[in-house]
């Protein structure tokens, strides 16, 4: 009976374990595509903030 009981506990911590690195799995993946698009995002981002600004005052 106790060996029953102590391989339970190991699953439980088994898949504890299991589920806690995917989501650090996720984490780095996430990271990296943000590093990935770091860059160009914010090329982009300045771009569209000069637009932002630019236009209306070259309106005016």
């Amino acid at each position: 009976m106790a060996g029953a009981v102590r391989m339970t506990e190991i699953n439980a911590m088994v898949e504890n374990i299991r589920v806690k690195a995917q989501l650090i799995a996720r984490a780095n993946k996430y990271d990296s595509g943000i590093i990935a698009s770091g860059i160009p995002g914010f090329a982009a981002g300045f771009v569209i903030a000069l637009l932002i600004i630019l236009v209306p005052v070259l309106f005016l």
